[in-house]
């Protein structure tokens, strides 16, 4: 007998669950199972012999397209139809699924599109830490040692703070979007992009992974171009010059990054050592310099506009002194902007983290803080040490107060005022890029700071661009690039997409100008992160459930707000290029829109066109659009169940279709003209109930026929319900016996047509009606009036129920017992998210057994956590599988009673002339073979008495009897049996044994 489906060592939980151990007095664990007609399909579940298993971390993982085998959970067909053996049932069924698409319904449906390259993890990414490291080299670049001394000599500390300041903010809001992003399912390779276009979509996606790589491509060049100005400037101290300044910055910044393609190519391992090492040398040269600060300057120094911390010339550089043609607050905003850039160099290396979920909020948001703080503490000290203006002559040195000397290197004994009034000194902030260098204590540290900062920050954008472009080009949303996406290698390391990197590099080296390519980056950047921030707003804004990022300090507003400021920059930078920009991306936009590439990964752009078009279908009566869920509701007139509408209005508002379904039975002539004023009718109480839903009906001879119709024609296209709601049969003892079968025939129907099922009880009843008319459908909970009268009841009236009610700080507790593919636990949690239910914990329920407890905690808590559902407690129960008190199970069999057909021992034969005519009717061989599962319902009901007695909720997985192999009543005593005595709504749902939840990011 095949045990448990086994799962995978997962990662401890961080703690945002309580988890307890329910545990009765008497732990046996001893119940009678059945084998199930000899079939070696069957897997232990709780104890008994059931084709039905829990749920599992590899039912989710890596899972195959709808409509594919799946391995480790059955199918419908598996549970309610006839039974097949299937290979992957024998022996074990903990062999993993092979990769391919995965569904996520509930309001869309995702697939993976052709599968990025994974990497292996490797060290760097076992803790924040190692990619904090990486973030803050990205962004420590050239900027910081070669421009910010300059851009506070022209903006003066105030303002350059004001900068420093506002382009933070972007980045921050920005690192805020990333971290919901990495939060919001399993992230592999493909960085930024694959982040952002398996939980937005491919349109943007696309087009961000598109600018993103290029403005990579281009910070390579803006980067090396750093490094080669400081060794050519080296050179000319020395007269070394290899041709002419603008020519050596352009030979040296090809041999460099040449050098640095070798060593990305070489492997994430050696591009990893190089970092930590970068990382080192700039640690030790910042302290060099601080330590400059404080040392007392020498002669030499002072020439060259150094005195150490001075009062004088903080206030003097404290405003701006603009200068030259960038002179302008955001002209050196756009210089200084590429600094703050550095905040995906985390994300961008997705796949060659352990935890990304993890590495990259922490990573990134810490990485941020720091730079923030070097970048303040390093504009404010060197403006409080050195003057603006100086000439780097000995020969400039004056008695204190002499005449002729202005400015105030005059109170310090220097007389700088010739070439400051000819702008022709060569030292102080605003003359010289080497500042940092010549105030440290040790200027050779700074150069190697220099070079650590430029090549780290070089080296990083050079394996961020290919990865991401490869991703972009795997998926083939663009045509004309799919050559670059080819992998080599174990780590199918983009080389192709590598030299592609290398020449755009070169192309802007040759520019050799670091203040004319920074600006070009900056405006991409721009572009780039108010894309982010956009999307993330845009998938909260339509609601998506695909869109559950776990990380809590995300906030939509926020995203708005950094989406417009980054295109308010863009335009105040230079508005040209930001149209240009911006046309850049309305085009990839639209080419991916009108292209319509073959891939679901079910974004927000699809979320949205959905809303929209649901919003224009429902305003306009016209039912079609893009499908990616509903819920069909048997309610006969709305207005008849009230409590059903509301209950399936609460989950599926703004959020999916849902359609109330009547069958009108009698005479064509005469239910026709009934049809179309009952339509009307209904549709204006459903608008002044303020519930989105269409209302149809259909003509039929029978319930279950006119049932069918809808099951098949509800809905138009791909706009199609896929969840059948409906209320349960509380006179099911009492009714015809052909109502009882219609009723649990309509149930196998849903099931057949690959549809969930929802069944919604009520203590009080759902109908309200006292018509007790055929086309009322009976069959789903109907109740006549005592006096037997057949009153109408006034479609305008509106029955207030307990969904339209606060429910206050009570609990909604799910048993999720069976693996059904999510539906049990997204209901809920859809229902959970509205303001009337808000308050309202929402607990978990799972069954185990005792002696597998520990694994079965660990499995379903890490499983519920990359759910991202935000569950308040998991409670695992270990005694579903315990004997019933006798009072309750002899309460079971007298319920079945009059229903049994107490054949005896008698033959084959004779049983089946017993029930010819009566098949719902149970025989004694039935109920001694459904024995275990009739237990399971009566355990199962003391449970919910125990411990959800004063729920406001209870959803619990329905279970299926087998067609043809269990009678109706013997089903609808299980439903009963289970859901009795009961006072809290109780809703029993069994997906489609498709997953409707993922834990990837998409």
């Amino acid at each position: 007998m095949a045990e448990l489906p086994c799962a995978e060592p997962l990662p401890r939980c961080s703690g945002r669950f309580t988890i307890s151990t329910l545990l009765s007095a008497d732990e046996a664990v001893g119940c009678e199972g059945t084998q199930l007609s000899g079939s070696s399909l069957c897997t232990r579940t709780f104890g008994y012999n059931t084709v039905d298993v829990v749920p599992a971390y590899e039912h989710y993982a890596n899972s195959r397209g709808v409509g594919e085998a799946r391995r480790g959970r059955p199918s419908l067909a598996d549970l309610h139809s006839i039974l097949k053996v299937r290979p992957w049932c024998k022996g074990c069924c903990c062999s993993p699924s092979p990769p391919g698409a995965l569904l996520l319904v509930g309001g869309q449906q995702t697939q993976h599109g052709p599968a990025c390259p994974e990497a292996p993890a490797h060290t760097h990414g076992r803790v924040p830490i190692a990619l904090q490291i990486r973030c803050m080299l990205n962004i420590w670049g050239v900027i910081l040692y070669l421009r910010l001394p300059w851009i506070t000599a022209q903006a003066g500390i105030a303002l350059t703070w004001l900068i420093i300041l506002m382009s933070v903010t972007v980045t921050t809001i920005t690192g805020l979007s990333i971290s919901a992003i990495s939060t919001n399912g399993k992230v592999k390779s493909g960085g930024t992009y694959f982040l952002i276009s398996r939980s937005l979509g491919p349109e943007l996606g696309g087009s961000i992974g598109l600018i993103f790589a290029f403005a990579n491509a281009v910070a390579v060049a803006m980067h090396t171009v750093g490094f080669a100005e400081t060794v050519r400037d080296l050179l000319q101290e020395h007269n070394s010059l290899i041709v002419d300044p603008t020519n050596d910055i352009r030979i040296i910044g090809v041999l460099t990054v040449t050098v640095l393609l070798g060593i990305s190519l070489a492997g994430m391992e050696w591009e990893a050592k190089a970092q930590i090492l970068f990382f080192l040398v700039i640690l030790v040269s910042f302290i060099n310099y601080l330590v400059g600060t404080v040392i007392p300057a020498s002669a030499e120094k002072q020439a060259k506009g150094f005195f150490s911390y001075r009062a004088d010339i903080f206030a003097q550089n404290f405003v701006p002194d603009w200068r030259g043609p960038e002179g302008s607050f955001f002209g050196l905003f756009s210089i200084f902007f590429p600094s703050a850039t550095g905040i995906l160099a985390g994300a961008n290396i997705s796949g060659d983290l352990k935890d990304p979920a993890v590495a990259i909020p922490k990573g990134t948001l810490m990485a941020i803080f720091w730079t923030t703080v070097s970048y303040l503490v390093l504009s404010a000290t060197i403006g409080a040490c050195v003057l603006r203006d100086a000439s780097g002559s000995l020969n400039d040195s004056v008695a204190v107060g002499s005449p002729g000397c202005e400015g105030l290197g005059c109170s310090y004994g220097w007389n700088f005022t010739d070439c400051a009034q000819r702008q022709s000194c060569r030292y102080g902030l605003s003359n010289y890029y080497q500042s940092m260098s010549m105030v440290s204590g040790f200027g050779p540290l700074i150069t190697a700071g220099i070079f650590g900062a430029t090549l780290s920050s070089a080296l990083a954008c050079l394996v961020s661009a290919p990865k991401v472009f490869q991703c972009l080009c795997k998926d083939q949303l663009y045509p004309l690039i799919g050559f670059f996406g080819k992998g080599y290698g174990k780590n199918s390391e983009p080389i192709r997409g590598y030299m592609l990197t290398y020449v755009i590099a070169i192309g802007f080296i040759l520019i050799a100008e670091l203040n004319a390519i920074a600006p070009i980056i900056s405006n991409f950047f721009l572009c780039s992160y108010a894309l982010i921030n956009f999307s993330c707003f845009h998938a909260s804004i339509t609601n998506s459930p695909g869109w559950r990022p776990s990380f809590r300090y995300y906030s939509k507003w926020a995203a708005l707000f950094g989406a417009t400021i980054s295109v308010v920059i863009m335009f105040l930078l230079t508005w040209w290029a930001a149209l240009i920009a911006l046309g850049i991306v309305v085009f990839l936009l639209g080419y991916v829109l009108y292209k319509k590439p073959d891939v679901n990964w079910g974004s927000s752009m699809q979320a949205s066109s959905y809303n929209l078009a649901w919003d224009c279908a429902y305003g306009c009566g016209l039912s079609a659009g893009e499908s990616q869920s509903g819920c069909l509701v048997l309610t006969g007139p709305p207005n008849f169940r009230p409590a059903l509408v509301d209950f399936v209005g609460t989950f599926t508002k703004n959020l999916s279709l849902m359609i109330c379904g009547n069958v009108l039975i009698g005479p064509r002539k005469q239910k026709v003209p009934e049809a179309r004023q009952a339509s009307d009718g209904h549709t204006r109480w459903l608008l002044k109930r303020k519930i989105k839903a269409f209302y149809t009906n259909v003509l039929a001879e029978d319930l279950r026929s006119g049932v069918q119709m809808l099951l098949q024609a509800a809905g138009l296209g791909k706009m199609r319900p896929n969840i059948v709601a409906l209320g349960y049969k509380r006179d099911w003892q009492a009714a015809a016996p052909q109502s009882l079968e219609d009723y649990v025939g309509i149930l196998h129907d849903a099931f057949d047509f690959k549809h969930g099922v929802c069944l919604l009880r009520l203590r009080e009843g759902l109908n309200v009606s006292r018509v007790p008319q055929a086309h009322i459908n009976p069959a789903f909970g109907a109740a006549e009036h005592p006096d037997g009268n057949s009153t109408s009841a006034d479609p305008e009236q509106q029955a207030s129920t307990i969904f339209q009610s606060q429910q206050g700080k009570k609990t909604i507790d799910i048993y999720w017992l069976f693996d059904d593919g999510g539906l049990t636990l997204l209901i809920p949690y859809l229902l959970g998210r509205k303001k009337r239910w808000g308050k309202c914990k929402i607990r978990v329920f799972v069954g185990g057994q005792i002696n597998r407890m520990d694994e079965e905690r660990k499995a379903i808590v890490s499983l519920l956590s990359k759910f991202r559902l935000g569950f308040h407690e998991v409670h695992v129960v270990p005694d579903i599988n315990q004997q019933p008190r006798p009072e309750h199970i002899r309460r079971f069999d007298e319920l079945i009673a009059p229903f049994r057909l107490n054949d005896g021992f008698k033959d084959e034969a004779a049983v089946n002339e017993l029930r010819h005519g009566c098949p719902w009717k149970i025989s004694d061989e039935e109920v001694h073979r459904h024995r275990a599962k009739s237990l399971r319902q009566v355990r199962l009901n003391e449970i919910l008495l125990d411990y959800s007695r004063d729920a406001a909720l209870i959803a619990i997985t329905l279970p299926i009897g087998r067609k043809g192999r269990c009678p109706s009543s013997l089903y609808m005593a299980w439903l009963e049996t289970l859901s009795q005595d009961l006072r809290p709504p109780v809703i029993l749902i069994r997906g489609n044994q498709e997953n409707v939840l993922t834990f990837y990011c998409q």
